[in-house]
């Protein structure tokens, strides 16, 4: 998800500065009694985001244990804030005429269009060019990520679509139907991926998006299991996040893709705040 990648970056200030702000903000949301979408829930989260989206030297596995605490917390929040933000968005589109020509309404669909951009560069300059098949594990209520690659990148890619909320499909499915051609290519699977295992053996390239497995233990348990039946040669690209990023998403470290072959890893310093890294499993 790319959902909190829209506010303009505060200059530079002390890390110890912005983490005693960050705890602050922290401290706000948590007392909050919905994360629906709201002018209070909308102000904290940009506050949050201009904090945290400069390039920063903070090392999150340096940080004392209560603020370590702290970020697992804000992060699900930031999880539970972006779904229901994009649910509340994806429920209006499905109910529109032609859903797949409104979805540039959405706030923050010019950063999904970013990020889309350079995850399709960076496979490119990898070698992976039209996969047969991708898979997109968390693909969410508004599958931008697939929409934008599926459109503009893959353009006869099929997509299959992984998430554990059922009513998240159901809306998916709806703007996706629109377009019976583009309907065609693309589909929507409710499970836990961790249930998932010969299929997965059928994609070129899989797509993590960054909040499934939102603690570190989850996450490598998550990476290991698709490494196990995925395909031989196949691409995983995961979304990662540094620095003060790590406050937002969680982070996806070189030590926790073992047995893969490294490819490459961009920390990008714009609007975009999820670091994409891309891994393959070798052929023997």
């Amino acid at each position: 998800m790319a959902s909190l990648q829209n506010a303009k970056n505060e200059s530079h200030i002390p890390a110890e500065l912005l983490i005693a702000r960050v705890m602050q903000i922290h401290a706000s949301i948590s007392k909050l009694e919905s994360l629906k979408p709201s002018k209070q829930v909308n102000n904290l989260f940009t506050h949050l985001v201009k904090l945290c989206t400069p390039p920063s030297s903070i090392d999150i596995k340096t940080l004392p244990q209560e603020v370590q605490e702290m970020r697992e917390s804000l992060i699900v929040l930031c999880g539970r804030a972006e779904g229901l933000l994009e649910l509340e968005f994806a429920t209006f589109f499905a109910k529109t005429p032609q859903p797949l020509n409104n979805l540039n309404l959405f706030p923050y669909y010019g950063n999904y269009v970013k990020l889309a951009n350079l995850e399709y560069r960076i496979l490119d300059e990898n070698g992976v060019v039209q996969p047969k098949k991708v898979a997109f594990v968390g693909s969410g209520p508004m599958p931008l990520t697939s929409i934008v690659m599926a459109k503009n990148h893959l353009k006869s890619t099929h997509f299959d679509n992984f998430d554990i909320d059922e009513a998240a499909n159901d809306v998916a499915r709806q703007i996706v139907s629109s377009d019976i051609e583009f309907e065609k290519r693309m589909k929507f699977v409710t499970c836990d991926i961790m249930q998932v295992k010969e299929k997965l053996g059928e994609y070129d390239c899989i797509f993590l998006a960054a909040l499934v497995g939102m603690s570190k233990e989850d996450k490598v348990k998550i990476i290991k299991h698709i490494r196990k039946y995925m395909k031989d040669g196949g691409v995983l690209l995961v979304r990662s996040a540094k620095g003060a990023r790590a406050f937002l998403y969680p982070v996806v470290e070189k030590h926790d893709l073992l047995d893969f072959e490294l490819l490459s890893v961009f920390h990008p310093t714009n609007e975009v705040i999820n670091s994409v890294v891309l891994v393959r499993k070798p052929l023997f």
